[in-house]
């Protein structure tokens, strides 16, 4: 069933309220508003964060203390598939089928995640509170933490970590805007922000202090926590001074754009061949 606005206000009402106090799940009200929230999560009707038309995102802080208190009375189970077994709070999401989407075997999608319809995920694994748009690609071995927030006709290439931000509740999680790319092993952590249709090279590594320096022109240009739209991004390291000595700290280094004179797909190719970015 839909939520309508007036649906959300009471039950992020109902959830602000009762996070704070230490016996909350002892009025069955705080609980149903908790599993309320987490079924509208799982099927994508409300999202840990949106963004909005000026192109921010905000973070809905209420939905992700919702997640944190659902630990709290989700019950212990086994949980089966064939020969093998778990046991853990939050089952796995099995009708890919219906929810149109291509999930190759062992795809995992945790209770409280949305993939969106016509989305691939290769043997992964997408966490509670994640959102991963349609047309996106979720490749072998690559991790959607929780909360990660993925757009459309994303590809996350083999073995990227997209970390997760679940607490505290009002942090942002890790965003990939639509249209990147993210190349293989590379990491994304602590609310880091990938701009729309950026190219990450592989093993780049993004964390919120990583300096991401723009050597495209005259003077170095350093961002901290986002990288800008079209950006072309592969590892760097520059000189940092310690008592000890001079050493090479990691860094990100943008080298290019990718150009607009050419459709998405024929601009991340003539970016790869280009700037010669290992994926």
């Amino acid at each position: 069933m839909p939520a309508d606005a007036a649906e959300l206000d009471a039950l992020r009402a109902r959830i602000d309220a009762a996070f704070p106090q230490p016996s909350w799940q002892d009025d069955p009200a705080n609980c149903e508003a908790v599993l309320r929230t987490m079924e509208l999560l799982d099927g994508g009707r409300i999202r840990v964060a949106t963004q909005g038309d000026d192109g921010e995102w905000t973070v809905h802080a209420w939905v992700k203390r919702a997640v944190l208190m659902n630990f709290r009375i989700a019950p212990m189970g086994t949980m089966e598939a064939g020969i093998f077994r778990w046991f853990d709070k939050i089952p796995v999401h099995q009708d890919h089928e219906a929810r149109g989407v291509r999930a190759v075997p062992p795809a995992t999608v945790r209770y409280g995640a949305f993939v969106e319809r016509g989305a691939v995920l290769m043997p992964s694994y997408v966490n509670v509170g994640a959102w991963v748009g349609a047309g996106s690609m979720v490749d072998t071995w690559a991790t959607v933490g929780s909360c990660g927030q993925i757009g459309r006709g994303v590809h996350l290439s083999g073995g990227v970590g997209i970390g997760g931000v679940l607490e505290p509740p009002g942090a942002t999680p890790v965003i990939v805007e639509d249209g990147a790319f993210v190349g293989s092993r590379s990491i994304v952590v602590e609310g880091v922000r990938v701009e729309k249709e950026a190219v990450i090279g592989a093993n780049v590594v993004l964390t919120a202090s990583t300096p991401i320096i723009d050597v495209t022109g005259p003077e170095e240009v350093v961002h901290r926590g986002r990288v800008p739209a079209r950006s072309v991004v592969i590892p760097g390291t520059r000189a940092k001074v310690f008592p000890a000595g001079t050493y090479q700290v990691a860094c990100a280094l943008i080298i290019g754009r990718r150009k607009e004179s050419t459709d998405r797909k024929t601009s991340l190719n003539d970016v790869l061949r280009e700037f010669a970015v290992q994926v």
